[in-house]
């Protein structure tokens, strides 16, 4: 390890002492992809990063970017080339007037809760608390009350970058605006290194409050049915997702049945107003067949983040892969449900949000990023022994050949599973915002500094 090279923070070279923690901790995935950067840099201020792109070029080194670790592929570590480390870039400074917080790449969702909870305002955060910004920003961002805000990077008003050449760039509409619509999408394929996000900020819900249904997994096409037609007919400030359980109590022994629940999630002005929205779920016609039931209650996101936290912590492995898809969700369900229920791992499901993000024209202008299908589902293989990545492995893909049996569904990048196939980053993109991304990438950055997407 070496504070050489003009760096403030540190040069880690493959066959350093502590290489193999650098290596390790670039990934928040307990299961660590075997692919081995030829050099770390850990950036200790954004002085660092064009620093750390001209070693780089001097080097011969292709660059990857890591801010929080969270892409479920490791899409950041990558054999040869430089890894640049910007988890030391954690700023969150908020500006209750005119509302905008400037965050680093690496602050995380929870970061950015605790600091805007004080001024009364609110961002649509990733649901893990743990997701940084940089990743979650840059891939879209689909996160809490979406469906109301948008996506996430419809809220990034300004970015700083530094680019292939080491240039230190401004962002925004109205500067370098090529590449800031790449920037709000692009994910792990972005041919610059984000420093700064300047965010809009949004009031917060002056009432957050939350209901469930279980039912046994036999019950998944009704329940999906009047879900997604519920779901669709509640206010926009309604968060709804429909989860496929390999089993209701993993730590159970025997361990529960595998389960369909339906979750929702009411942002709203007041309290009445939340319980009026969610009304309609509480209603449901066979809520006498569920298994459980959570009747409205107040909560937080501070809460909500504990809660997703629970479900992803750190330490376990995963594999995840997204779909975009034209089929209704009693289609993608019922045909997830038998895999699900034969998981090797009681703790894998399937988590199928209805309408994820907002679909407004305004919310979507600009962007890289676009929903690419009538129904979204995500797939999570969760597990503890080593020694079952290869069946894990087979079931997320058998996951994604029942419900994709075409293998043309869309794809969300942030979460695909990349190693997939070499198609699945092109998936993420509508045709011509994929096309729009490769001829950015050549303007952008044409000595290939920047790795491209991760592809087996």
């Amino acid at each position: 390890m070496s504070a050489g090279e003009g760096f403030e923070g540190v040069l880690i070279r493959h066959g350093d002492r502590d290489y193999d923690r650098a290596r390790a901790d670039a990934v928040w995935n307990g299961r660590k992809p075997q692919r081995f950067p030829d050099a770390v840099v850990r950036a200790a201020s954004e002085e660092d990063v064009p620093r750390a792109l001209s070693y780089a070029r001097s080097h011969g080194l292709r660059v990857s970017v890591r801010s929080g670790g969270h892409n479920w592929s490791g899409s950041p570590l990558r054999d040869g080339g430089l890894l640049l480390d910007l988890s030391g870039l954690a700023r969150c400074e908020v500006d209750p007037v005119p509302a905008t917080a400037t965050v680093g790449p690496a602050a995380t969702g929870q970061d950015l809760v605790a600091a805007l909870a004080p001024h009364g305002l609110a961002f649509p955060v990733g649901h893990c608390p743990t997701v940084a910004v940089g990743g979650f920003l840059l891939s879209g961002g689909l996160g809490w009350n979406s469906r109301a805000w948008g996506a996430a990077c419809a809220d990034v008003q300004e970015i700083q970058a530094v680019t292939a050449d080491g240039r230190t760039v401004i962002c925004s509409e109205t500067e370098n605006s090529d590449l800031f619509w790449a920037a709000r999408g692009a994910g792990p394929g972005f041919f610059a290194v984000t420093t700064r996000f300047r965010l809009g900020l949004h009031p917060q819900p002056a009432a957050i409050v939350t209901t469930s249904l279980t039912f046994p997994v036999s019950e998944v096409g009704r329940v999906a049915a009047w879900g997604e037609r519920t779901a669709r007919e509640l206010p926009p400030y309604v968060e709804t997702a429909l989860v496929l359980r390999a089993s209701g109590d993993p730590a159970a022994t025997p361990p529960a049945g595998p389960q369909i629940m339906i979750g929702a999630t009411s942002f709203a002005a007041s309290r009445e107003e939340a319980l009026a929205s969610l009304a309609p779920v509480d209603a449901c016609p066979f809520a006498a067949s569920a298994e459980s039931r959570q009747a409205p209650e107040p909560t937080s996101f501070a809460a909500l983040h504990a809660g997703a936290g629970s479900l992803w912590p750190p330490g376990r492995r995963y594999a995840a892969d997204t779909l975009w898809s034209a089929e209704t969700y009693e289609t993608q369900l019922t045909r997830a449900a038998d895999a699900v229920a034969h998981a090797p791992s009681p703790r894998s499901l399937v988590l199928a949000p209805v309408q994820p993000v907002s679909e407004e024209p305004a919310l979507l202008r600009n962007m890289a990023f676009s929903p690419l299908g009538r129904s979204y589902c995500v797939s999570y293989a969760i597990w503890d022994d080593p020694g079952a990545d290869g069946a894990n492995d087979r079931w997320l893909r058998g996951v994604a050949a029942a419900t994709d049996p075409s293998g043309h569904g869309g794809r969300y990048v942030a979460e695909a599973d990349l190693e997939a196939d070499a198609a699945r980053a092109r998936r993420a993109y509508a045709p011509a915002d994929w096309d729009r991304l490769q001829e950015l990438k050549a303007r952008w950055d044409p000595e290939n500094v920047f790795h491209p997407y991760l592809a087996p």
